[in-house]
């Protein structure tokens, strides 16, 4: 396949990432149809998507016509089959389970035209894990966004050992032509670039948290005096969501026997178990309206 043959994109998983990603490739003029099997996260997705184009046009980012526009490119459905139809690239934004991730992609390789390329949206997890289930591996890469989507323009591409130079190329022109700075990793590394280096920052953050240190506050504080950002590490956690910043961690604590990887992850299924999960459910370490 070439970049002119790809036409229509299929989102599966509509959470926050899956609604970001639907509606940059539907602003980019890509026919979009996101999937999910859950009726109400497709319910709170259309409404979101709204708010997006809203928030897009008030920015000045785009005219109310091309917000209309990109949100008619976008349709959303329960029947696995009828989103595969016609399907020339997938972006799966799923849990972060691998077994999982596994099982959809399985299922879309049945359903899905051979030319479909494959990508997955993971955070954390490696596409060698579940890239034989995808029943093509040598069209499958990790193609991996940021928040938001629109405004956090780097897009990372990383191959596995089995994803064909030609996918590469592929996903290099499609992450172009919807707007995105692709980086292209070499091999597979955990967190790719960026959440590599923040992960280094949040864990350090919670670290002084954890150990009594200086409160939340503070050292947002002396992160966002000193560099001038707008948010510090706490405030990014919330941003990305708690439960998914829980998530990696456990996997990290499950895997080695340091004692303060697991006092991390204790530390942050506190908020999760709360229900407490950042900015998508109003409350982290700080409150949201």
């Amino acid at each position: 396949m070439k970049i002119d043959d790809i036409h229509r994109v299929l989102v599966v998983g509509a959470g926050t990432m899956g609604r970001q990603i639907s509606l940059q490739c539907a602003t980019h003029r890509y026919n979009v149809t996101l999937y999910d099997v859950a009726p109400q996260a497709l319910e709170a997705a259309t409404s979101q998507l709204k708010q997006y184009g809203a928030h897009l046009v008030a920015w000045g980012r785009m005219t109310q016509q091309e917000s209309d526009a990109a949100l008619a490119r976008i349709t959303t459905t329960t029947n696995a089959s009828e989103a595969a139809s016609g399907a020339d690239l997938l972006s799966e934004s799923v849990p972060e389970d691998p077994k999982l991730k596994g099982r959809v992609l399985a299922e879309f390789n049945r359903l899905c035209p051979s030319r479909t390329i494959f990508t997955t949206n993971t955070s954390d997890l490696m596409p060698s894990s579940f890239a034989k289930e995808t029943g093509r591996p040598s069209q499958f890469a990790a193609l991996h966004f940021h928040q938001h989507v629109w405004e956090a323009n780097i897009v990372d591409i990383m191959p596995h050992p089995g994803t064909s130079q030609a996918t590469v190329d592929l996903l290099k022109a499609f992450a172009e032509s919807i707007g995105e700075t692709p980086i292209v990793l070499k091999k597979e590394h955990p967190a790719y670039v960026f959440n590599y280096m923040l992960q280094a920052l949040t864990r350090s953050a919670v670290d002084l948290v954890m150990n009594d240190v200086a409160s939340v506050e503070d050292v947002d504080r002396a992160w966002i005096g000193v560099t001038k950002t707008v948010v510090g590490p706490f405030g990014m956690l919330d941003f990305i969501g708690l439960d998914l910043a829980w998530q990696i961690s456990e996997k990290w604590a499950k895997s080695n026997s340091d004692p303060q990887q697991r006092a991390r992850a204790d530390f942050l299924r506190q908020y999760v178990d709360k229900g407490w999960l950042g900015v998508k459910s109003g409350r982290g370490f700080y409150h949201y309206k």
